[in-house]
């Protein structure tokens, strides 16, 4: 299926432009109003396939094979058509697999009917999507609605050349008029119980061409047109609705007609359950559940820190978090009764050959360090041991390595006169692979990148992004989870 527009085609080398021309037209054949007709989906492929635009100019061209209006949206996102979805097709098709099928929409009580119904059976996918309404390569076009409720017949069945070979079936499509009628009538109908009859009297009188796009067009039950029924003109269809006026002046919604009417889904209620869909899925993939970092240290014997933990009587093996660390100080200080009498917020380090060895640095005396914070003895005590750190991503498995762990650098720098570039390095312990960064970022910044590694670090690389991108940069590590406190940014291009 065509997701993305043909004018970001991409190659795995550079393509001049006549050549990217040559390989559009090699993609799709085109009508002189500019409606892809048809395509192929190989270069030396010998088979075109048809378009919508063309399938709604010659509704026998392909086998008919319909599903229900809820499914419709659903295909125009991607998806293939599972077996449960079919619902009618011509009972003398004989479909054998890779053909090309055309998929319709089912009205029950509708013409658009393909024959009896196809009991479906079992699970799995019946057809594989190539194309469909609205789809980027429909969307190169015109862009013009479904012609509407189309009644495709069996009219005769022929068998030619040898015994066995597949029975040809002669459709022939018409526009059913009065059906288009009945479907607009009961659009009326509907629009006046759902929206109309609750709209203020200062909303009136309403022009004829807004009622018919804004009330009619969007209540149907499938895509007809107004010139397809028995009216022609919208003039037409509003004078028998007694309304002589350009203008729509009021409704009438006690009308028995009114009463009478079955609600029924509307192109309207599939629109905006669509919406309701894409905007669910645009919030799920916006709430990216952000990475879990902890900072960790472990005992170091040679440090001297091991022989604080081994002398309280405290796991040297394991790792802590600075809050764990943070609780093992308090509990050292309080069993030794170093607390500082008159501020409680001091520690007698003095007092504690242990504790007086592993903050001592080599230029600090005995006098400055007969007190101290606590929050100063849990500093020095951290850096004696050794860092590591742990990294719980959202479906990943937990990373544990030893090592401190610095934030990721994003800067802009101006290099080769005037040009300004972002730089981004240290996102390998973030679960992040340069490669993807930099085809991401390209498409988000829309412009170029590269991938080059870091002078002596054989392991890390840096991904560079055309032009000041920083806030661009910033969001797509958010977006992939990172806290935006291990995000580090700097603009260096501003002069000082």
């Amino acid at each position: 299926m065509f997701k993305k527009p043909l004018s970001n085609l991409k190659t795995s080398a550079p393509l001049r432009s006549s050549d990217r021309r040559k390989l559009k037209q090699r993609v799709a054949y085109w009508s002189p109003d500019g409606d892809p007709l048809w395509f192929s989906l190989a270069k030396d492929a010998d088979e075109l396939i048809p378009t919508v635009y063309t399938l709604w100019k010659k509704y026998d061209l392909l086998p008919c094979i319909t599903t229900p209006t809820a499914v419709i949206p659903v295909l125009m996102g991607g998806a293939d058509l599972m077996i449960p979805g079919v619902v009618q097709i011509l009972s003398s098709q004989t479909l054998v697999p890779p053909q090309l099928v055309a998929i319709s929409q089912y009205i029950k009580d509708s013409p658009t009917t393909c024959g009896p119904p196809l009991a479906p059976e079992g699970k799995g996918k019946r057809l594989h999507l190539l194309h469909s309404w609205k789809d980027c390569l429909f969307n190169v076009g015109s862009r013009v609605d479904p012609p509407g409720v189309v009644e495709i017949q069996e009219v005769g069945e022929s068998k030619e050349g040898a015994e066995g070979q597949a029975a040809e079936t002669d459709i022939t499509g018409k526009q059913d008029e009065p059906k288009v009628s009945t479907i607009l009538r009961n659009a009326v109908l509907q629009a006046i119980r759902a929206t109309l009859k609750s709209l203020p009297t200062s909303s009136f009188p309403v022009p004829a061409g807004t009622f018919y796009s804004s009330y009619i067009l969007p209540y149907r039950p499938a895509f007809v047109h107004i010139k397809h029924s028995t009216y022609k003109s919208l003039a037409a269809f509003l004078k028998v609705l007694d309304k002589q006026e350009p203008l729509v002046m009021s409704v009438a919604a006690s009308h028995s007609e009114v009463l009478s009417h079955t609600p029924y889904v509307s192109l309207r209620d599939i629109q905006l359950k669509e919406e309701k869909r894409e905007k669910r899925e645009e919030e799920e993939k916006a709430r990216v559940q952000e990475m879990e970092i902890k900072e960790l240290w472990k005992p170091h014997a040679p440090s001297g820190s091991g022989r604080f933990f081994s002398e309280g009587g405290f796991d040297s093996s394991a790792l802590y978090t600075y809050a764990e660390l943070k609780a093992t100080v308090i509990k050292y200080i309080t069993a030794r009764h170093l607390v500082n009498a008159h501020d409680q917020s001091y520690v007698n380090v003095s007092q504690d050959e242990v504790l007086l060895s592993i903050v001592a640095g080599k230029n600090d005396s005995d006098e400055s360090l007969e007190f101290l914070k606590r929050e100063e003895v849990v500093q020095k005590l951290s850096e004696k041991m050794q860092n590591w750190y742990e990294i719980r991503a959202e479906g990943r498995e937990p990373l544990l390595r030893k090592g401190q762990l610095k934030p990721i650098s994003v800067v802009a720098k101006t290099r080769q006169g005037r040009r300004a570039n972002t730089l981004i390095s240290g996102f390998e312990p973030f679960l992040l692979e340069a490669d993807e960064m930099a085809e991401e970022l390209r498409r988000i910044c829309a412009g170029s990148t590269g991938v080059s590694p870091l002078p002596g670090k054989a392991v890390r690389s840096e991904v560079l992004v055309q032009g000041k991108q920083i806030k661009a940069v910033t969001d797509f590590l958010l977006s992939r989870g990172v806290p935006k406190k291990w995000i580090e940014t700097a603009d260096l291009t501003v002069k000082k």
